[in-house]
């Protein structure tokens, strides 16, 4: 933690042993880290260096967020309410926030789960859209590949930006996405579709932008010092794509970035399915494929969509249905 990064208020000693508790368990612990750094900052700034955290001043701290949407709210509510509970552990007299005095959590955003269809549209659109200038040669091309990875793999946005060409692997076919979330790495094998891709890509690139490193970003900004492309130059793209292919979700928005990880999850169930596979023993690979620590965080990927339900009724009922006896059938004897 460097020195800009440093607490420095009346909770300093405590911040510092939790945070560096949660990281020795092999947790990053990045978004609470940085809640309880503002908060330090709050105190420091409103109350000085001897400043705690009390009723009063975790009061005022909570009003600094009354522009964040309350589930953001709330969970950086909640994350100071979890250092003061391992707090309490030394200090039993500290102070606990409420729960109950929290924002009230709100429904999660229901996912928009892209078709095949829907993808070809967009990458159609990405074949023709001219380019804007001379300074972007390379801006559809980029959008292009950032389309087939966020479908085919369901990469975190951050492992797409952080991707260099270097992880990628003609010979082997393989993407090695380096110490992601939770500090796991994994080796993602492509189809022969997707390495296609990656392969006219990279010579695109390499014709365009000879200079450019094999140790530099995948989709890499001759702007931007040798960095990747920004979330902002995505989403811009993705929304004027979204309007040409007329991809918009029931209430009139465009989808998210992150649902291009939702819909690579539910699509790998789709295909098992139609291919006859046993599902429920593949989820474990679903699950190392996508990052996960546990199976479990995959089940929150997995959504029942109608395509999904009909196949999964369909194996249903070819295993069982003979079993089952229709309502008011022979033999019905309610």
């Amino acid at each position: 933690m460097n020195e800009e990064k440093t607490f420095k208020s009346g909770i300093a000693a405590d911040a510092l042993r939790y945070v560096t508790l949660k990281q020795s368990l092999g947790r990053q612990f990045e978004n609470a880290t940085i809640v309880l750094l503002k908060l330090d900052q709050f105190l420091l700034e409103t109350s000085g260096p001897m400043a705690d955290l009390t009723v009063e001043t975790f009061h005022q701290w909570s009003h600094t967020l009354d522009s964040l949407s309350s589930n953001t709210r709330r969970a950086r509510m909640q994350a100071v309410k979890n250092f003061c509970i391992y707090r309490r552990r030394t200090v039993p007299d500290c102070f606990l926030p409420d729960s109950t005095q929290f924002p009230k959590a709100r429904p999660r955003v229901a996912p928009y789960i892209f078709s095949e269809a829907e993808m070809a549209r967009m990458l159609g659109h990405c074949n023709t859209m001219p380019e804007d200038s001379a300074r972007a040669p390379l801006r559809w091309a980029s959008m292009r590949m950032a389309l087939v990875l966020l479908y085919a793999t369901g990469l975190r946005r951050g492992e797409l930006f952080r991707l260099t060409v270097q992880a990628y692997d003609h010979g082997t076919r393989t993407c090695l996405i380096r110490a992601s979330k939770f500090h796991k790495s994994r080796l993602l094998p492509l189809h022969d579709g997707l390495t296609e891709e990656v392969d006219r890509y990279l010579s695109a690139r390499c014709d365009t932008f000879p200079a450019a490193l094999k140790t530099e970003p995948l989709l890499w900004s001759p702007h931007r010092d040798g960095h990747a492309y920004t979330g902002t130059w995505l989403g811009r793209n993705l929304r004027i794509l979204f309007k040409r292919a007329a991809i918009k979700k029931a209430d009139g928005n465009p989808p998210r970035v992150h649902d291009f990880r939702h819909a690579c999850a539910v699509n790998a169930l789709i295909r098992w399915y139609r291919a006859g596979l046993d599902v429920q023993a593949k989820l474990p690979m679903l699950a190392t494929w996508l990052g996960h620590v546990s199976i479990f965080s995959t089940y929150y990927y997995l959504h029942f969509v109608e395509d999904l339900r009909s196949l999964a009724n369909g194996r249903f009922t070819d295993l069982y249905g003979g079993l089952v006896t229709p309502l008011g059938a022979k033999g019905d004897h309610r």
